[in-house]
C-alpha cells in the first residue's frame, strides 16, 4: 500500500492543521458561522453510538484520541462481528447487547446509520408515539449523522434536544469537515458541547437553517468521493503514461494536498490561481482546453445538484431543485422528473416535471 514519506506527510498534516480558515469568510453569510469559544475536546459522562459504520468510525477514533475515556462509550450494532472490531481497536470501550442498553443513561447519542436503516435502529426502539421499549434521558441530545433525515422527523419520538450533522470521512484523521444545525432547545452550553465534539475531528460549521446541511452533503458530506475519483484519473493517467503507479501516487497526493495548502494559506480565488500557472499557448493551457471542452464544470455542477436533490429525496421533501435538463452526444434530450413528496396532510403528492424542448418558444430552443 502507498504510504507518504513520514517527514512530508507530517509536515504536510502539520501546515493543515495550523491553518486557520478566516472566520470573516463567512460574515457576509448570517446563516453560518464557527461555534468555537470554548476550548478542549467535548468530554462526556456517556456517549453511545448506534451504528460503527465508517462514519462511527471517523468520529470515535479523534474522540478518543482526544481524551474521550473509552469506558464511557458505548457502542451497538446489528453486526457484532462490526462491534468486535471496534473492540479490537479500543479494547475498553463497552458494547451494548441493545440499543435501549447503549442509550441508558447516554448524555449524547450519536444516530450513524445509512438512511435506509433508520427504521430498524430507531423507530422501532422509539415509535413516534413515544411509547417504545426505551426511552432516552431528557436531558440527552440525540445526533444524527444520517444523511437526508431532517430534525422534525425525530421529534415525534419524543426527543427533546436535537442535532443534526454532515461530517465526511477525513474526519478519520481529524482533517474533517461538519455541517451542523439544532433545535432550538438546545442550550449555549449544549450547542457548545456539541461544537466541541464536531471541532475534534477537524473544522465544524453551525448553520441557522437546515437547507445548508442538505447542500452540505453534495458538497463537503459527498466530495472525498469526487476527490478520490480525480485522483484514480491522474494516476491512472501518469500510469498510462509509462510511470509507476507507486510514483504516480506519489505525485498524485502531493500535487492535489499542494495545491489545497497552496490556495488556503494565500487566500486567492481558485480562477487566480489557475491563471498564474497558464501561459499563452502552453502546456496546461492545452490541458485546461481539454477540461473546458469536455465539460468539466457542468459536470462538476451537475453532479452536486444530483446529490442534493437524493438528499432532499431521500428526507421526503420536493427534489425539484436545480437544472434539470441534460445533453447526451451535443444533443438537448427530453428530462421528465417524477416527484413524490408528503402534501400538508400527510398525503403522497406526485407531479411530472418536463424540460422538453417543445416546452419553450422557438427563438429559445437550443441550436
Amino acid at each position: 500500500m502507498f504510504r507518504l514519506a513520514s517527514s512530508s506527510s507530517s509536515k504536510a498534516l502539520s501546515l493543515l492543521r495550523t491553518t486557520v480558515v478566516d472566520k470573516t469568510t463567512f460574515s457576509t453569510f448570517p446563516s453560518a458561522r464557527f461555534l468555537s469559544a470554548a476550548t478542549g475536546p467535548a468530554v462526556f459522562d456517556k456517549i453511545a453510538f448506534i451504528g460503527t459504520g465508517k462514519m462511527a468510525q471517523a468520529m470515535i477514533n479523534p474522540l478518543i484520541r482526544n481524551g474521550q475515556p473509552q469506558e464511557q462509550v458505548a457502542i451497538y450494532d446489528v453486526s457484532t462481528k462490526a462491534m468486535k472490531g471496534m473492540q479490537k481497536t479500543f479494547p475498553n470501550i463497552q458494547r451494548a447487547e441493545s440499543i435501549g442498553d447503549a442509550v441508558n443513561d447516554a448524555d449524547m447519542i450519536v444516530l450513524a446509520v445509512k438512511p435506509q436503516n433508520v427504521n430498524d435502529a430507531f423507530w422501532e426502539q422509539f415509535p413516534k408515539d413515544g411509547k417504545g421499549p426505551h426511552k432516552i434521558r431528557d436531558d440527552a441530545t440525540l445526533l444524527s449523522i444520517c444523511a437526508g433525515v431532517p430534525l422534525q422527523a425525530f421529534v415525534p419520538s419524543g426527543v427533546q434536544k436535537i442535532v443534526r450533522s454532515m461530517p465526511n470521512t477525513p474526519s478519520t484523521i481529524s482533517q474533517g469537515m461538519t455541517v451542523w444545525c439544532c433545535t432550538s432547545n438546545l442550550t449555549t452550553q449544549e450547542r457548545d458541547h456539541v461544537s466541541r465534539l464536531l471541532h475534534s475531528f477537524g473544522k465544524a460549521i453551525y448553520v441557522d437553517d437546515e437547507k445548508f446541511v442538505d447542500m452540505s452533503t453534495s458538497i463537503s458530506g459527498s466530495g472525498p468521493a469526487y476527490i478520490f475519483m480525480l485522483m484514480e484519473a491522474m494516476i491512472d493517467a501518469g500510469v498510462h503514461m509509462g510511470f509507476p503507479r507507486e510514483t504516480a501516487t506519489t505525485l498524485v497526493y502531493h500535487t492535489l494536498l499542494g495545491s489545497t495548502l497552496y490556495a488556503m494559506e494565500t487566500g486567492e480565488h481558485p480562477a487566480i490561481l489557475r491563471n498564474s500557472v497558464t501561459s499563452p499557448a502552453g502546456t496546461t493551457a492545452s490541458a485546461i482546453y481539454e477540461l473546458e471542452k469536455g465539460g468539466l464544470r457542468p459536470l462538476v455542477n451537475d453532479a452536486i445538484w444530483a446529490c442534493y436533490r437524493r438528499s432532499l429525496e431521500m428526507g421526503g421533501k420536493n427534489p425539484a431543485v436545480g437544472p434539470g435538463r441534460s445533453k447526451v452526444m451535443g444533443e438537448t434530450t427530453q428530462v421528465v422528473h417524477n416527484y413524490h413528496y408528503s402534501g400538508p396532510s400527510g398525503e403522497m403528492k406526485t407531479f411530472e416535471d418536463s424540460d422538453s424542448d417543445e416546452d419553450e418558444e422557438p427563438s429559445k430552443k437550443s441550436p
